[in-house]
């Protein structure tokens, strides 16, 4: 019961406020943005949308990075991340945002959000030949519910679907998570936290099979995790974070004083203080793993004239 309990206040929290920006569905791209149904699931086709870097061919093997938008499991729009690719192609990489079943689209249950990611990041190591991707060099990223969905392809080990070749790895070899929830643990939730809806249930598993915090070993890859010090899923984080150093795995835990939920976002096209922040520190991670080169050009990019 308490652990329903707090899964509630959990899913509550993640599915709140910043999401304005997100409601685009079915998601617009500019053109040149291609498309791909990585999924059937039922009568529902999942597309990942792929930005590349200029010049780009099938011939290169180039690092990726697969983007999961917030939403609670609830909803959410493949266009959150779509800045954040768009940077990271004009830095040289293959950045995705994928699509998956939601509650409110599809009446699935957050086991089956798991589910999708997996999926995904099946699909374009399978198809890193044809993508022009390294297939050894993918990273996951996302933001609160993503964030979580992120950190569970690189932690969970169930719930890969059997209709899919087991011998490709469904698991990133890096990832990056924006406020994301990382563990489901009582003792992370803020003391007090009233806030809570009819969750418990939201996982259709017991929640612990995916909470990535308690899944983590020597293995799990390298993590960089960036949430605000006022965010109610900040003590999942740093348990997460603790974890892995005990397991000896890095994990970067980027803290934003005072900032709370969702303050990485970029607010109606205007980049601010926190997008800038974070996608510097994205940029910054990533280059340490040699997935970019050179020095990052955040503000010159999002200061360029729209053509």
């Amino acid at each position: 019961m308490l652990r329903s309990l707090v899964f509630a206040a959990v899913a509550s929290l993640i599915a709140a406020p910043a999401l304005a920006q997100r409601s685009g569905y079915p998601p617009k791209f500019e053109e040149g943005v291609k498309e791909h149904v990585f999924k059937q699931a039922g009568d529902v086709e999942l597309k990942l949308y792929v930005f590349e870097p200029a010049g780009h061919k099938a011939s290169d093997k180039t690092p990726a990075i697969v983007f999961f938008f917030g939403g609670g499991w609830v909803g959410g729009s493949p266009e959150q991340f779509a800045p954040q690719s768009r940077y990271l192609a004009s830095r040289g990489m293959v950045a995705i945002v994928a699509d998956y079943r939601v509650k409110n689209r599809h009446g699935v249950m957050g086991v089956d959000c798991v589910r999708d990611a997996k999926s995904a990041i099946r699909w374009v190591r399978a198809h890193a030949a044809e993508l022009g991707v390294d297939p050894d060099r993918i990273a996951a990223s996302g933001g609160s519910a993503g964030g979580h969905l992120a950190a569970a392809t690189g932690t969970i080990k169930e719930f890969d679907e059997p209709s899919e070749d087991a011998a490709v790895s469904s698991a990133p070899n890096a990832m990056i998570l924006y406020n994301p929830a990382a563990s489901f643990d009582p003792a992370t939730l803020i003391p007090g936290e009233k806030r809570g809806g009819n969750y418990g249930a939201r996982m259709g598993v017991d929640p612990t099979k995916l909470s990535p915090a308690d899944h983590i070993d020597a293995k799990t890859p390298p993590t960089l995790i960036m949430i605000g010090t006022n965010d109610y899923l900040i003590g999942g984080s740093r348990q997460f974070t603790d974890r892995m150093k005990a397991a000896g795995a890095r994990c970067d835990l980027d803290l934003y004083e005072g900032r709370g939920h969702g303050f990485f976002n970029l607010r109606p096209n205007k980049p601010s203080k926190d997008f800038y922040a974070t996608t510097k520190s994205l940029d910054k991670f990533l280059t340490s793993l040699g997935y970019l080169e050179g020095e990052q050009t955040v503000k010159e990019f999002f200061k360029k004239p729209k053509e």
